[in-house]
């Protein structure tokens, strides 16, 4: 695809910049006297850039037959809108009547009147009579003879000092000649054609009793009706008037009582006149601004792609992008999109003073000059391609607009200083496509009328869906722009939307006013960070770590004084100023070692009890922004509540919406910041050093309470569940026993581990208690005593998981407590009792006497055994944790043979005594059969 420079070129006086503003308005004043612009003065040349609209085919269809004497209507009114092309369709008239050439050489007109059954046009004499040209007061002088009123005028116009002798006298004494002297007149000049233009402007200067030249007010209205009523009496005379439709361009107070009656005069006659349709002004424009078209497969191509871009969007864009026609418009308006037409005729034409066709002129022809001076490669001129930066262009928009939008462009829109240019340069994926621009020129022109010409029940805005149709283009991703728009409504000043936020119902629009962001910004630059700002962050962080169910306690923002030193495991959320980083460990890490250390002024006992949570360094400014704009839009609500501040219905829930998407972004942030678990740790007892690692957490959840105790317990931070062969050589291996101390108090490891860093950090002392229960169960761990006295050990147990965990409880190192236990056993009686001397006795009575081969041979080994069978009963509401048990003591050992052959097989067996529900038996079948069970059935 090309781009729309290389398919449609500008006329020369548009690429070059050389028209001028008054080339733009046609002046039936200046044309017939000769002083107009060639494209204006030359018929054929007014013509060739001249578009016949569907309302000027049919006024000038019946102008034609009226010249001919067929028909044809004799008075015709054209009210529109200002700049709606009434002295243009007079042109279009005065050039068929009085051109100089053949028919012929009128581009388009030929065809019109063959269609229409009309062979050819009479020459005809043509009157101009212009109210803005006039003047009541003052005689106008042709040679020597001067001239009052209108009816001088058009009777000097049709035949010289002949055509003026017959009305002559009532010039003089400006009253308005009979219909019978006017139809004479005409009679005489026929054919012919009165142009009777700005009419009102002129009547409106007459007071209701001074009599001046012109007349009075009263017989100019009288001459009107007389003339209507003459024309319709002579066969082939045509008098077309204009008249403006509102009562604004009337003027004043005369000027609406004028229009009123100049309106019924003319009310009697049916108008033709048919205001410029929005397909007709893309032909219109193209003739005027644009060179004939001459690659029309270049066109084509680019207007397809478009529509195959818009329909691959689909609901994303406006429904009549999805129809065919639409493609039709695009190759119709081609290179302009159709989107700035229907905004400019949509919405610029409901504001009082913008001239439909010349306005759209006026400022196309300044857009596209800029657009080809700086290189434009858009594939058509759109709404998001409007040079808003260039200050002709933009003041031919603000001149229709209220004061006040200055800073609003220069600032939200466009501009070297706007923030849509800034964050264009700080976000390469929207500056290679000026997405932050787009959508804001898009919004502006869309919108920019409503703040003049709104009415009460319109809704204002633009959807998210029209928005995109102004900016996209084919081989682009709408998500740029979508994300762009999501972006300039969190940050711009003047930029206003209301609906529900993210939807493509929502809607969007600039004002002079200020969307409170303005407000809110000022605002946050009021709050202190350590006052208001961290009690705020402290908030927060408490609602997003109050689910940690790993840890006792939890402490925000909380000095080292005010953190108990007990065995509860605590996390410690360190304060912003405290911060983390790769790059700088310092402060966190000096803040860590300080809590393990210190308890206010005392030292701490028990910091391997603790945790911390330490913000990241380079997210911190972030979250304090975040904070700082929640704080500000509640500022303003409760500013409102209490009626210190003023503002409108819209902007309170603006602000009611800003809060609470402030709200719900801030928890996210703070997710984002505080990332960092950190955990001292020692080696060795001997170390005097306290090094600390830094673990980061996921944040890409909702929630902080399960990635804190994931990180804790795949990294061993925390332990929930111990296995006594870790107790055994873990600890009570490398830091008890040994130096021929082979037992140690239970509880005194306990508290060790609670204060030492390089123990391992259980979650809480049950966790010990069950290791310590687990580990009595075997004689593979230790042995266990209630105290020792001269060797001996009170309550020794080896093998005994009858035992209670006390501050008496003794753990003792298993070799010695076989050992022990060996020592404590009594020697076995010989079999007949004892001899005298110190023999023993032979077989006794009853007793079986030894044979050879009873017991083992010398030499000979006794078999292996080859096979283990073990069942358990599991309790079904611990079933998690035994199973887990059973895995890490019984599986584990079995499987530490590489030679063994393990089948393990779960059985479950479940009563029902009133019987199992539906959801029960649906829910564990699914279950059973996603979990490979090799039979399941319900009885």
């Amino acid at each position: 695809m090309k781009p729309w420079r290389e398919i449609a070129t500008p006329h020369p006086d548009v690429l070059e910049g050389t028209f001028q503003q008054s080339e733009f308005a046609a002046d039936i004043t200046a044309v017939h006297t000769g002083k107009a612009t060639r494209e204006y003065q030359d018929a054929e040349a007014f013509y060739d850039r001249t578009y016949i609209t569907e309302g000027m085919r049919l006024l000038l269809t019946s102008v034609a037959k009226r010249l001919n004497g067929k028909g044809g209507d004799p008075v015709i009114q054209l009210q529109t809108a200002f700049g709606g092309g009434k002295t243009h369709t007079m042109l279009a008239v005065y050039h068929l009547a009085r051109r100089s050439g053949s028919l012929s050489d009128l581009p388009g007109v030929s065809s019109l009147l063959d269609a229409a059954g009309v062979m050819d046009v009479p020459r005809a004499r043509v009157v101009v009579l212009d109210g803005s040209d006039r003047s009541p007061g003052q005689a106008r002088k042709h040679g020597k003879q001067k001239i009052h009123t209108l009816w001088g005028e058009m009777a000097w116009q049709l035949g010289g000092e002949e055509g003026f002798a017959l009305v002559k006298e009532a010039d003089a004494n400006g009253t308005s000649p009979g219909k019978e002297s006017l139809r004479t007149l005409l009679e005489n000049y026929a054919p012919c054609v009165t142009l009777i233009d700005e009419l009102v402007a002129y009547i409106r200067q007459f007071s209701d009793s001074e009599k001046i030249s012109g007349g009075t007010y009263d017989s100019n209205l009288s001459f009107v009706q007389a003339l209507t009523e003459a024309t319709k009496l002579v066969p082939n005379a045509v008098l077309l008037g204009t008249l403006p439709e509102s009562e604004v361009e009337a003027g004043s107070s005369k000027g609406v009582a004028a229009l009123r009656a100049l309106e019924k005069t003319f009310g009697r006659v049916q108008a033709l006149w048919k205001p410029v349709a929005t397909e007709e002004a893309f032909e219109i424009v193209r003739r005027r601004l644009f060179e004939t078209l001459s690659n029309e497969i270049g066109r084509d191509e680019v207007c397809r792609a478009f529509a195959s871009a818009y329909i691959a969007e689909g609901a994303k864009l406006p429904s009549k992008t999805q129809e065919s026609r639409y493609l039709d418009r695009m190759r119709q308006s081609y290179p302009i999109h159709p989107e700035i037409f229907d905004r400019l005729y949509d919405d610029w034409a409901t504001i009082e003073g913008f001239q439909r066709t010349r306005g759209v002129l006026k400022l196309m022809a300044k857009v596209i000059y800029r657009l080809w001076k700086d290189q434009n490669k858009d594939y058509m001129i759109m709404p998001g391609s409007i040079p808003l930066y260039d200050g002709e262009t933009r003041n031919e928009l603000l001149y229709y607009l209220q004061a006040g939008w200055d800073p609003v462009l220069e600032r939200d829109i466009d501009g070297e200083r706007a923030e849509t240019t800034e964050m264009e340069n700080r976000e390469p994926r929207f500056g290679s496509v000026q997405a932050a621009r787009r959508v804001a020129r898009t919004v502006f022109l869309g919108t920019a009328p409503s703040a003049v010409a709104m009415t009460p029940s319109a809704a204002r805005g633009l959807t998210r869906p029209r928005i995109l149709l102004g900016c996209l283009q084919p081989e682009q991703i709408s998500a740029l722009y979508t994300d762009a728009l999501g972006r300039l409504s969190d940050t711009l000043h003047y930029l206003n939307s209301n609906g529900e936020r993210g939807k493509d119902t929502e809607r969007f629009w600039f004002d002079t006013r200020a969307n409170l962001r303005r407000e809110m910004e000022e605002r946050k630059l009021r709050f202190d960070k350590k006052r208001d700002v961290r009690p705020k962050i402290a908030e927060v962080l408490r609602g997003l770590c109050g689910s940690i169910s790993l840890v006792d306690g939890l402490h925000v923002f909380t000095p080292n004084s005010d953190v108990p030193d007990d065995s509860a495991l605590r996390l410690v959320v360190l304060p912003p100023e405290k911060f983390y980083s790769k790059s700088e460990t310092r402060l966190a890490f000096d803040e860590v070692s300080d809590f393990i250390r210190k308890n206010g002024e005392k030292p701490r006992y028990r910091g391997n009890r603790l945790l911390f949570l330490a913000p990241d360094h380079d997210t911190l400014s972030r979250l304090d922004d975040a904070t700082k704009r929640v704080l500000a839009w509640k500022s303003i609500l409760d500013d409102v509540q209490c009626s210190r501040l003023n503002i409108d219905r819209e902007q309170e829930r603006q602000a009611k919406r800003e809060l609470k998407g402030a709200e719900d972004a801030l928890p996210r942030v703070a997710r984002e910041c505080f990332r960092w678990i950190l955990c001292p740790y020692m080696n060795a007892p001997t170390d005097s050093d306290l090094p600390v690692e830094a673990f980061a957490l996921n944040t890409s959840g909702s929630s902080i309470g399960p990635e804190v105790e994931r990180i804790c317990i795949e990294n061993e931070l925390v332990i929930p569940v111990w296995s006594p062969i870790h107790l055994r050589d873990g600890v009570l291996k490398r830091f008890y026993w040994k130096n021929d101390r082979n037992s140690v108090n239970a509880l005194a490891v306990w508290e060790d581990m609670q204060r030492y860093c390089y123990l391992p950090r259980l979650r809480d002392r049950h966790v010990f208690e069950q290791t310590i229960y687990k580990g009595v169960t075997s004689k593979d761990f230790f042995g266990t005593a209630y105290g020792e006295h001269d060797s001996k050990f009170d309550g020794f147990g080896f093998g005994d998981s009858n035992i209670q965990v006390d501050d008496t409880l003794l753990l003792i190192e298993p070799e010695a407590a076989g050992i022990y236990e060996a020592a404590q056993t009594p020697a076995p009686t010989p079999v007949g009792g004892a001899v005298e001397g110190g023999g023993s006795a032979g077989p006794g009575v009853g007793q079986p006497t030894p044979t050879p081969g009873d017991g083992p041979k010398p030499g000979v080994e006794e078999p292996k055994t080859t096979s283990f069978h073990g069942a358990v009963d599991i309790d079904p509401t611990i079933a998690k944790m035994r199973m887990a048990e059973v895995a890490d003591e019984i599986i584990q050992l079995l499987t530490s043979d590489p030679n063994a052959n393990l089948r393990v097989t779960l059985e479950i067996d479940a009563n029902f005594p009133s019987g199992a529900s539906d959801q029960i038996r649906r829910a564990v079948s699914e279950n059973a059969n996603s979990l490979g069970f090799k039979s399941q059935h319900w009885e």
